[in-house]
């Protein structure tokens, strides 16, 4: 099984970058963030042709995630008031979560905040939300053995995940409040697929649309895989696709893929 994560940034605009890139990569379960589309205007008729199964939780212009299966998913479900009940409703305003089951593996697809800055208000937003992320994985944990939680993170757990070495105090997606959070959540049980495989840095995910970033290789790695114990030592590979991002008017993230 193949399941891949993509931060599409705008899944209308670059529909047909996804498609050929199924085409070539016939991946089980694809996890898209970033879909910016309303649920009712997503293009499935091309992912249908393909074979694809269709869940979306989108919204318009920002935000939306979304899972395409070729086997029917099993107990689909969006954002966090479906597990945690009692969470006020403002919780479930941004689409940025859907889940569903498929051969006894739960699919986690998150597109957590970015931040804008460090002590803004988004950025205490994005705090909080990995906080309610952490109360939902414990509820989940306790009824569910298997989770591949996937998506794109927004935050660079080490340093050899940039492209050099900076203040990770004061820079977005990289300060230690963020990185302690998403540890914390790592703590529940999580360990990162693509780490079993390759230790050294160099290997980035998103790369900025500004000062020539890609060609400079001057990325992040904040598109990953997490795995509880018993998936991670089922899981063979763990790898990133550039080829994507080589092509005109590209997503800013590329795909990353885990093979169990």
């Amino acid at each position: 099984m193949k399941i891949a994560t993509w931060n599409v940034n705008s899944i209308r605009i670059r529909l047909q970058q996804v498609i050929d890139w199924l085409i070539k990569n016939p991946v089980d379960v694809l996890c898209m963030q970033e879909t910016k589309v309303a649920d009712e205007h997503f293009p499935r008729s091309p992912f249908e042709q393909l074979g694809y199964h269709i869940y979306v939780s989108g919204q318009k212009s920002y935000n939306g995630v979304a899972l395409l299966s070729l086997k029917a998913l099993q107990d689909v479900t969006a954002g966090f008031n479906s597990i945690l009940p009692d969470l006020p409703p403002e919780w479930n305003q941004q689409k940025r979560v859907i889940t569903g089951v498929i051969d006894n593996i739960r699919i986690l697809n998150l597109y957590v905040p970015n931040g804008e800055a460090v002590g803004s208000e988004k950025y205490k937003y994005k705090l909080q939300w990995l906080a309610v992320l952490r109360q939902y994985l414990q509820t989940l944990l306790a009824s569910t053995t298997n989770i591949c939680m996937s998506g794109d993170f927004n935050i660079a757990l080490e340093d050899k995940d940039i492209h050099e070495k900076i203040n990770t105090q004061d820079h977005i997606m990289a300060s230690l409040p963020e990185r302690q959070a998403l540890r914390d959540i790592l703590a529940l049980g999580f360990a990162d697929a693509f780490r079993k495989f390759t230790s050294e840095g160099g290997h980035y995910s998103w790369w900025d649309y500004r000062a020539a970033s890609f060609r400079r290789n001057l990325g992040w790695r904040i598109d990953h895989h997490y795995l509880t114990p018993a998936l991670y030592e089922r899981a063979k590979s763990c790898t990133i696709d550039i080829t994507p991002r080589k092509l005109p008017q590209p997503s800013d993230h590329a795909p990353v893929t885990v093979e169990f």
